[in-house]
């Protein structure tokens, strides 16, 4: 991906919008999966297109509507998910503003059943805290992607370890501490992370935290 590595950032502050514009910023496309930000400015949007291949949109920042040319609409907030339904023409829409990252599955992959095509849904809600425990739910489950949701309860943490491929870390509630490559960077709701391919790193929590893993497996 192309992101920063061994430091916490913002992809709110670092992609932020312009007026009277949309603007893509793409962070990774192997041919099978892709990362795009997506920047639109207030009182914009992008006209209806049609997808054969599953995409997820997770709202950073501020209110996007997803409408078909059928006249269906929905609205998101900053936290939501949506998985746009396939083969149907879907355009997005924003009155104030919005900050977004597009997960694509051009061929391989499947989405969780919970959050249906169409349907918003929260994501950090996804996942309960339970006492003394990490919960984890796939949102996107394949071969060469995967996207979770993880809550931590205070006083738990996941022990060093390496993936086989690069990850990033969206911070979605509380705080947490990632230890990467013998150093611990403190992380809150609203940033990110980036781990490199085979980074040691692990995770800490003091008190009750919540966060989504973007990994890669190519």
């Amino acid at each position: 991906m192309k992101e920063k590595t061994a430091q916490i950032f913002s992809i709110v502050q670092d992609n932020p919008c312009v007026s009277g514009c949309t603007i893509s910023r793409n962070v990774h496309d192997s041919g099978r999966t892709g990362v795009s930000y997506f920047s639109l400015a207030a009182q914009t949007d992008i006209s209806a297109e049609t997808y054969k291949y599953k995409k997820l949109l997770f709202l950073l920042e501020g209110d996007l509507q997803i409408f078909t040319n059928e006249g269906q609409s929905v609205e998101g907030r900053c936290g939501d998910i949506i998985i746009l339904p396939q083969s149907t023409p879907v355009g997005v829409k924003t009155k104030q503003g919005c900050i977004y990252t597009e997960i694509s599955l051009y061929q391989e992959g499947s989405m969780n059943q919970l959050p249906k095509a169409g349907e918003v849904v929260k994501l950090a809600q996804l996942v309960p805290y339970q006492e003394g425990r990490i919960v984890n739910m796939d949102i996107i489950s394949g071969p060469t992607l995967k996207f979770v949701v993880m809550s931590f309860d205070g006083g738990t943490g996941l022990a060093e370890h390496a993936a086989p491929g690069e990850a990033l870390i969206f911070a979605l509630e509380g705080k947490g501490i990632i230890g990467y490559e013998g150093k611990e960077y403190p992380i809150q709701a609203g940033e990110n992370f980036k781990f490199a391919k085979n980074g040691k790193h692990y995770i800490k929590a003091d008190e009750k935290f919540k966060m989504a893993l973007l990994l890669t497996l190519e």
